[in-house]
């Protein structure tokens, strides 16, 4: 088999939110979760400088704030966040639910910290 395929919703939540697909799909280099966040939750505030994933947020649904490095950045549906590894981030979700898929994965910066160099030969989209 080519590919692994997995319904988030059959995945056990984690922290009251957390659907954290990337076990069950047994990927290598890419984290996926899916977070459905209550009115009122609040993420545990982190960063990722220890295994150096810069993340993504998207959020899918309803609207939220994520705190990065103390500074509160509003989110609603279709907003896509960059996050480095070394800022610290926290969900703050408000008073009704929001859903985001959230993406890890280590910096695809070659050896002389050059990022310029990601290769799209044949990429198809």
């Amino acid at each position: 088999m080519t590919y692994r395929k997995v319904n988030y919703e059959k995945v056990e939540q984690v922290s009251s939110a957390m659907h954290f697909l990337s076990d069950p799909l047994e990927t290598e280099r890419v984290g996926v979760t899916v977070a459905r966040c209550d009115p009122g939750w609040n993420s545990k505030p982190h960063d990722h400088t220890d295994n150096d994933h810069e993340e993504v947020y998207v959020l899918i649904e309803g609207n939220a704030t994520v705190v990065v490095d103390d500074e509160p950045v509003t989110m609603e549906t279709g907003d896509a966040l960059w996050i480095p590894p070394t800022s610290t981030r926290q969900i703050r979700n408000g008073d009704t639910e929001s859903a985001f898929v959230l993406v890890s994965a280590p910096s695809i910066a070659d050896e002389d910290g050059n990022g310029d160099e990601w290769l799209l030969t044949g990429f198809a989209g």
